[in-house]
């Protein structure tokens, strides 16, 4: 059954998709040597272009997402990864994980689990490289540009069953499936990287080295947490609940990295490995920190983590206040304080405009703490506390004058914030909101 808003197209292609499927399921099943996909039904067709269609057209963080739906069983997938919670198949969910598969050849699980009250529904239970032959895929290319393909058997080969661009929906002729390679448009699309840079040999291949490479590639920042095997003392650190738990933990690497040397030679060995660190950095795309044992088993993604402030170490939301990530960044802090710091100063007093200072920049590297697990320092958090208190000032006085200092000044919030959305700049917006709302209160002071 499909909630909210349905897509056209998604009714429209999936009795074809099915009918394609159907036509070619009992010949991949006669021909394949390793596992065949059970087919989806047009009502399942339907819920994942649907979702998928949705979640294209929504940005998290500035960023368009990258999808691929693999309707797969967990069960025979080899390597899955499987989250403990499965995720709802809706666009707001898949957008949040959308980071952790946008690199090529990682695909979302997508299956059907029996519902509490009868009847069943589609799930997002982990993620997946490697799917059987005849498998339904989804793909997001851009807004509003999906492809449907399957899985051919051989290894990053897929056919191309139908492309759907807003209300405009184009199914290939089956003439398509007899090309030896995908079109450019999709294999630039599936983008494989080969690792045939790589050097021969076991010490060459290092695996945080290539866990921090690539997630350095994808560009969005992110934080691998190594903890001891065996131990749960970690959680202790982490706000719970942890958004995305794995369970069992995802060991494929660690099973890689337990292979014999004389295995570990091998150029399959090591292509294995280089597609598996792919799969996990791209979950450190995912906001929080991804959890990894020594022994390289992965145990949780998007987890929030403040050590420092778990450890009773509370004067560093203070001190964040004052370090500053470099030349430009304090030049610029000084600049603004210097001039909105001087306005709060004559019209509070000292004494009460450093109270407000120092109020905002505890109240916003706490709600920082609390909403981001990035590392985060800066005189903004309590410079925007100088902002909120100038309108609260603006909101205290029901006059003209009152009316333009609340004016100019909201204005100037809602540029900062504004630009702390540019995914580039890398801003701490959670800092600056809990900076600007720790001292509205400052209304209702005489």
């Amino acid at each position: 059954m499909i909630l909210g808003p349905a897509y056209p197209a998604a009714r429209l292609v999936a009795p074809k998709v099915v009918a394609h499927f159907t036509r070619h399921g009992r010949d991949a099943i006669g021909r394949s040597v390793g596992p065949v996909a059970p087919l989806p039904d047009a009502a399942t067709i339907e819920a994942l272009i649907d979702a998928a269609f949705w979640a294209s057209l929504r940005r998290e963080e500035t960023y368009v997402p990258k999808i691929s739906l693999a309707y797969v069983p967990p069960d025979i997938a080899p390597h899955p990864l499987l989250f403990e919670r499965p995720l709802s198949l809706s666009a707001a969910a898949l957008v949040k994980v959308a980071p952790a598969v946008e690199r090529a050849g990682i695909h979302l699980g997508v299956w059907r689990d029996p519902a509490p009250g009868g009847g069943d529904a589609l799930l997002v239970w982990g993620t997946i490289r490697t799917i059987p032959t005849l498998s339904v895929v989804v793909e997001v290319a851009a807004p509003g540009l999906l492809v449907v393909k399957h899985h051919r058997g051989e290894a990053g080969k897929f056919i191309n069953v139908a492309v759907l661009e807003g209300d405009r929906v184009k199914v290939i002729d089956e003439q398509a499936s007899s090309l030896p390679d995908c079109p450019p448009l999709l294999s630039s699309l599936l983008g494989f990287d080969s690792p045939a840079s790589w050097d021969n040999g076991v010490d060459s291949v290092n695996i945080l080295v290539q866990l921090a490479v690539s997630m350095r590639a994808h560009g969005r920042g992110g934080v691998l947490l190594m903890v001891p095997p065996g131990s749960d003392a970690w959680q202790d650190s982490i706000v719970r609940p942890i958004p995305y738990a794995v369970a069992p933990a995802f060991a494929e690497l660690a099973v890689l990295n337990r292979e014999p040397p004389e295995l570990r030679q091998t150029r399959a060995w090591r292509e294995a490995v280089y597609y598996t660190v792919q799969a996990i950095a791209g979950l450190t795309a995912v906001d929080g920190a991804t959890v990894m044992t020594s022994d390289y088993e992965l145990v949780a993604f998007g987890a929030k983590w403040n050590v420092a402030l778990v450890q009773g170490e509370y004067w560093r939301l203070v001190t964040a206040g004052f370090l500053h990530g470099g030349i430009l960044h304090i030049l610029m802090n000084s600049w603004v304080l210097f001039d909105l710091g001087a306005q709060v100063e004559e019209l509070y007093g000292s004494s009460r405009m450093l109270v407000i200072y120092f109020l905002s920049t505890v109240g916003g590297f706490y709600a920082s703490a609390v909403w981001s697990v990035a590392v985060s320092v800066g005189a903004s958090a309590g410079l925007f506390g100088l902002v909120g208190a100038m309108i609260a000032l603006g909101l205290r006085h029901r006059n003209a004058m009152g009316a333009a200092i609340r004016g100019m000044y909201l204005r100037g919030a809602v540029i900062g914030l504004a630009f702390g959305m540019v995914g580039a700049f890398h801003v701490d917006n959670a800092a600056h909101i809990g900076g600007l709302l720790s001292v509205l209160w400052f209304r209702r002071v005489p």
